[in-house]
């Protein structure tokens, strides 16, 4: 089924000497003898390399040949020397035409992550299956062809980014030119386009599927791609946090769009009396709820009449499932940690933070918080033993470097952004990201422009109504707010961790994906 060959590439850099003092310095040493330092430089800049596969898939009925290529591309500094070695894995159908076939970048967030959780886990041509959301346990594990694929959409870029998987700092670079906003957007930024220059692919559709602190990314590179002359067709976030001010301290934000979450999770686990049947309607109350008579009272804060923390914490408990008194000891704010240990307290269970349908065991049962995410534990030893036997096996991608799941130093994260809209405070130097005003400008200016937003029900790392509420704020006009289309899913933070709701996610990206070039 699989026929493969392997094809090294590589870029050789080197100095010359030129100018009017290349016959002096040539008596005292050869041409191409290095300088002092010269030689170390260089050795720290590896070459670009790729293993090239090729293979087979059928899609709904459809043989798709397609070419796997594992590889690194170097990315340049704003002095024309190389800084980075980018790791990428790219999916493109054999003799499709460039012009017609879209291109998708497809990245992690963390920020830190590697993007093996999208690589094996969504829409490329192999997945590994999981108990989900039972825990998984140990190997072996089953890595199945993906019929639900998008190969037959569209063709697949997972870039991973720097210092996570085989991407590398490289020459005179060190870690904090990657580790932050700006940083990392500027290294996807320098990817991207490196991508489309050396496989010719700058007449294509493109669009950018960012998971998590990925949506931060896209939301980001909207504006600095399209400022270099790369216009995008289409953006999918999945999971999204587009504005980190909303967590802040003393800001009750969050616990007002958390509430739309705890109440899909009490639903879930069958904590609230009289359980609705339609899961839709009843969250369209909770919102109601929380965007009113909820948000009112937080922001009266100690002021707060005691008749209406009666009235305001028996709705929450009604809504959450949590008791009357819990809600009151915790003056009506709900952290999504404490909300995780209290929920199946009487149970002796815990609750996962990217998927709540995940349980576990804690220490005791007494604690304020988890002692650690079940959602996490429960499927991170079959992503990564499935990424190592997948690169080696299948897309015979050979390294001596450690494969990194997630950077070492992401602790030294700058978060400050310099961002890209104008006017109304969007754009200017901000303490915290805050991206949809870029996403807003690159709307703006890009009118043709379609977001997919895909969230799951379960997920309190990013909430649904979080998302709801910044992209329903970037103050586009009513046609342009057209283009933002929301999808919603029975998962949490990785959708594709429920078959059936990847399935659903697949049929919805279909229909963006057929809408790009209309």
């Amino acid at each position: 089924m699989e026929r493969h060959s392997k094809v090294f590439a590589s870029l050789l850099l080197g100095i010359s000497l030129a100018g009017a003092q290349v016959g002096a310095i040539a008596q005292e040493k050869k041409p191409d003898e290095p300088q002092k330092g010269q030689a170390q430089h260089e050795e720290n800049i590896p070459p670009e390399k790729s293993s090239v596969t090729h293979h087979d898939i059928t899609l709904n009925g459809r043989t798709i040949h397609y070419t796997a290529t594992a590889g690194t591309l170097l990315i340049r500094n704003d002095d024309d020397k190389p800084y980075g070695s980018i790791f990428y894995i790219a999916y493109t159908e054999d003799g499709a035409d460039a012009k017609t076939r879209p291109l998708t970048f497809l990245y992690n967030g963390g920020p830190g992550s590697a993007s093996l959780w999208l690589h094996m886990g969504s829409f490329g041509p192999v997945r590994v299956e999981t108990a989900s959301p039972s825990s998984t346990g140990g190997a072996p594990y089953q890595i199945v062809p993906n019929q639900y694929s998008l190969l037959d959409r569209t063709d697949l870029v997972f870039i991973y980014a720097p210092l996570t998987g085989y991407s590398r700092a490289v020459g005179k670079a060190t870690p904090k030119d990657f580790t932050g906003v700006d940083q990392d957007l500027k290294a996807f930024d320098k990817f991207i386009q490196r991508y489309i220059t050396v496989n010719q692919r700058w007449n294509s559709p493109k669009v950018l599927f960012g998971e998590s602190y990925g949506t931060t990314r896209s939301a980001g590179l909207s504006s600095v791609l399209q400022e270099h002359g790369v216009e995008l067709n289409g953006i999918v976030l999945l999971s999204s946090i587009l504005n980190y001010g909303e967590l802040a301290p003393g800001m009750d934000t969050q616990y007002i769009v958390n509430l739309p979450t705890y109440a899909a999770i009490a639903w879930y686990h069958n904590k609230l009396q009289n359980k609705p049947s339609d899961l839709k309607a009843f969250l369209n109350d909770v919102r109601t709820f929380a965007r009113g008579e909820y948000s009112e009272a937080l922001a009266q804060g100690d002021q707060l009449p005691q008749s209406q923390v009666d009235a305001v914490a028996a709705k929450v408990a009604q809504y959450t499932g949590l008791s009357v008194q819990y809600v009151k000891e915790a003056k009506l704010r709900i952290s999504p940690f404490r909300y995780r240990k209290e929920l199946l307290r009487d149970e002796g269970d815990i609750l996962g933070r990217y998927d709540a349908r995940f349980e576990g065991t804690d220490v005791d049962n007494a604690g304020e918080y988890p002692g650690y995410d079940p959602s996490d534990t429960g499927i991170s030893g079959a992503f990564v033993a499935a990424e190592h036997d997948y690169l080696s096996r299948e897309l015979k991608y050979e390294s001596t470097d450690e494969y990194r799941p997630s950077a070492n130093s992401i602790g030294e994260w700058d978060w400050h952004h310099h961002g890209a809209g104008t006017g109304r405070s969007f754009g200017g130097q901000q303490a915290m990201p805050y991206v949809a005003g870029d996403l807003a400008e690159a709307l703006r200016k890009n009118p043709k422009l379609k977001v997919l937003s895909a969230n799951g029900y379960f997920d309190l790392a990013t909430p649904f109504f979080a998302t709801e509420y910044d992209l329903s704020h970037m103050m586009l006009t009513p046609e342009l707010a057209k283009n933002v289309e929301f999808t919603y899913y029975p998962s949490g933070h990785m959708v594709y961790l429920n078959i059936e709701a990847l399935k659903e996610f697949r049929k919805d990206l279909d229909g963006f994906y057929a809408g790009l070039t209309k």
